[in-house]
């Protein structure tokens, strides 16, 4: 009955006309139509159930006299079918599977004689869906005022969502209903340096949710290129999302020149949460790689001068003499050094020593070239060279001192949101870091973009982001860009793209904390569109031992939960984040961050269900060897694992780094136990976590006489 009540629904929704489009293995199904009026309109449904019940599409566009929106007809229909096994630079996985079945439609608009085709994918895992403007007479340049893609939703569906807001991702999460949203907006909008929200029931991508009857959605966009940032508004009543434009400094939400193609807009469904983690689905809508030569871009573990920094134990700045500075006028040999400059040469050489000592691959220096003193929230166009070091930070003799060590320095390049300034000296910028061996920058871009009026994710900013990262790989530079736009897979198109900060980082968790369960939301949401320098590792958790009492905030985390990270958030380029005297406290601990690869031949998603807990498993690229991340939200659990993702027939030695019986996140973080047991693919494991908790797992391939006193799980 329900399904002919379905039928009915959609036979009433649609005219004629109507397509439809199956996944290849079937358990998707999408409609498209066009209602009466011209309309187009889609749905889609999961193994019979609704997914996205019948939306309408479509663009409004700005001074026209007639918008993308209706009056159209279907001018020719086009099916294929794609299936081919593509090699990403670095990843999850050392191979993808890109299988979709295509119906791409193309719509004439009968008043003005103009195309639109409305191309979709369906994938295995869901659909991607993109708008394209081929050329033509009647459709040349034209503005976007709004795009009209709906997803009504099924129900009233529990939600993991952060504000919708065209300067920030830094929040935390929330999770209700989605009838709850607007009451509980206010108190989700907490303070940033730069944010501007636009709406009480709109929220940011990737949205994750889930059904009443445990199906898993995930709304995104894949591709976002020359357009600007979609975010969704929620019609409360009805509960259908609609997609919301990052406006520009005029609020025009798109200039368009056909041809031209808009991002994709992506729904991901299952009724198992671990197929919307291990899902590739993002990357494979899009472009393949354009860097032919990829063999500089390497993944790596790093350290740096950062959290001291950011604890507030030192400072970015060199000297408080000058209540402003201005670049070639103020004289900084002449300033008296503060005393609290982190990025001087003797501090910096301290790292290098441990990062050598350690075999890390590289350390990052923030704060070490001039203008620190005044760059923030003056809106300051002519803010930093990129060139000139403090008088306390020679450049020649640290790069000579960390390849005398087989190290690299890491460069940091803080726009303070003048991208203008940025573009100004981005040239000179990057031939200066090739000089001194630099090839991976931390871009940063903290603070309102100028020019003044622009928003960090609007169509002209998100070009600049992509204009340093092409720039960046004309100089075979690495790039790791903070406060830039949320990732939608153009990592697989320039993958020297290698992170990206775009969401509430580790760096909060000093400046007042993290809720315990925000780690096992991201890799639902921020980590769909690529990979995240979170900069996990802290394990001193009370920051107020730092800082002699200036800083009383505190990590909502474990210690066991730290290290699980480095292998439940993936990324490429991990960060050790901690001071190098506090992982001399816990050098037993430390070894896993040590030993935990940063490049994978294959990932298992074990366990999944977001805000409560992930569990994942990775085999490390050309070693073979197996880790293993779990991460607990607020409630204590006790995981019971298969270890059947190992090699059959060898034997490993398991180390398990994992939450003591009282250690609590609050009141004793840093209370964990470290044993070895012998295992195989037939073992099974059952592991206690507590609230912020976790454990993690390095497995080693081992002889006889290794495992010789050791227990068997």
């Amino acid at each position: 009955m329900k399904n002919l009540i379905l039928i009915g629904i959609l036979i009433a929704f649609f005219s004629a006309n109507a397509q439809q489009l199956s996944s290849p293995d079937g358990k998707l199904i999408m409609t498209f139509a066009l209602q009466d009026g011209g309309t187009p309109g889609y749905s889609l449904i999961y193994k019979n159930k609704d997914v996205i019940k019948p939306s309408k599409l479509g663009l409004e566009l700005k001074n026209d006299k007639k918008s993308l929106l209706d009056d159209f007809t279907i001018a020719d229909v086009k099916t294929a079918t794609f299936d081919e096994t593509w090699k990403p630079v670095w990843g999850e996985v050392s191979k993808i599977r890109n299988h979709y079945n295509e119906l791409a439609v193309t719509l004439n608009q009968k008043e003005t004689n103009r195309k639109m085709i409305i191309r979709f994918r369906l994938f295995d895992e869901g659909l991607g869906f993109r708008y394209e403007f081929p050329a033509q007479q009647n459709l040349t340049y034209f503005v976007i005022k709004e795009e009209r893609t709906q997803f009504a939703m099924a129900g009233n569906h529990t939600a993991f969502w952060i504000p919708g807001d065209y300067d920030t991702q830094e929040y935390n999460y929330t999770t209700s209903k989605l009838s709850e949203i607007r009451e509980l907006m206010k108190k989700a909008i907490t303070p940033n340096a730069s944010q501007t929200p636009f709406s009480p029931t709109g929220v940011q991508t990737a949205l994750m949710m889930k059904s009443a009857d445990g199906v898993y959605i995930n709304l995104h966009e894949a591709a976002c290129i020359n357009y600007a940032t979609m975010h969704l508004n929620l019609d409360d009543e009805n509960m259908v999302f609609q997609s919301w434009l990052t406006p520009d400094a005029n609020g025009d939400k798109g200039q368009m020149q056909a041809p031209r193609t808009s991002p994709w807009r992506t729904v991901m469904v299952s009724d198992d949460a671990r197929d919307i983690l291990a899902s590739k689905m993002t990357y494979n809508l899009n472009e393949p790689s354009k860097i032919e030569n990829t063999s500089w871009i390497k993944p790596s573990k790093y350290i740096g001068v950062w959290w001291e920094m950011i604890a507030g134990k030192s400072s970015w700045s060199y000297t408080n003499e000058f209540p402003a500075v201005q670049l070639g006028v103020t004289d900084f040999a002449k300033a008296k050094p503060n005393g609290r400059h982190g990025a001087t040469t003797a501090n910096v050489k301290k790292y290098i020593d441990f990062a050598a000592l350690h075999g890390f691959d590289a350390v990052l220096v923030e704060g070490w070239n001039v203008g620190w003193e005044d760059w923030f929230g003056n809106a300051k166009d002519y803010v930093f060279d990129f060139v000139t070091p403090y008088p306390d930070f020679n450049v020649k003799e640290l790069n000579d001192y960390a390849h005398s060590k087989g190290l690299k320095l890491i460069m940091h390049h803080e726009t303070s949101g003048s991208v203008r300034n940025y573009e100004r000296h981005i040239d000179t910028a990057y031939k200066f870091m090739k000089q001194y061996g630099y090839d991976a920058v931390k871009s940063g871009y903290v603070g309102n973009i100028l020019p003044l009026g622009e928003h960090h994710y609007s169509q002209w900013i998100n070009n600049h982001y992509l204009y340093a990262v092409q720039k960046a790989a004309d100089y075979q530079i690495m790039v790791n860009a903070h406060e830039a736009v949320r990732p939608t897979g153009i990592a697989r198109t320039y993958p020297n793209l290698i992170g990206n900060e775009s969401a509430r980082g580790t760096e909060y968790q000093a400046f007042g904390g993290s809720k315990p369960d925000h780690v096992t939301i991201l890799p639902f949401t921020r980590l769909i569109g690529g990979p995240m320098d979170y900069t996990p590792g802290i394990f001193e958790m009370d920051l107020s031992k730092l800082t002699n009492g200036r800083n009383k905030s505190h990590v909502n985390s474990t210690l066991a939960n730290q290290l699980a990270l480095y292998v439940t958030m993936y990324s490429p380029l991990q960060m050790a984040a901690d001071l190098p005297e506090n992982f001399d406290r816990f050098a037993d601990a430390f070894q896993f961050i040590k030993d935990v690869a940063v490049d994978w031949d294959d990932s298992k998603y074990i366990e999944a269900e977001p805000g409560a807990y992930i569990t994942v498993a990775r085999k490390a690229k050309t070693t073979g060897k197996w880790f293993l991340g779990s991460v607990n939200g607020y409630n204590p659990r006790i995981s019971k694992v298969s270890l059947n993702f190992l090699d059959a027939g060898k034997t490993y030695i398991a180390t398990i780094y994992a939450d003591a019986g009282n250690a609590d996140y609050k009141t004793n973080p840093q209370a964990y136990t470290i044993t070895k047991a012998v295992v195989n693919s037939k073992s099974k494991l059952s592991q206690y976590s507590v609230a912020g908790g976790g454990y993690a797992i390095s497995f080693e391939e081992a002889n006889k006489n290794q495992i010789k006193g050791l227990k068997k799980l």
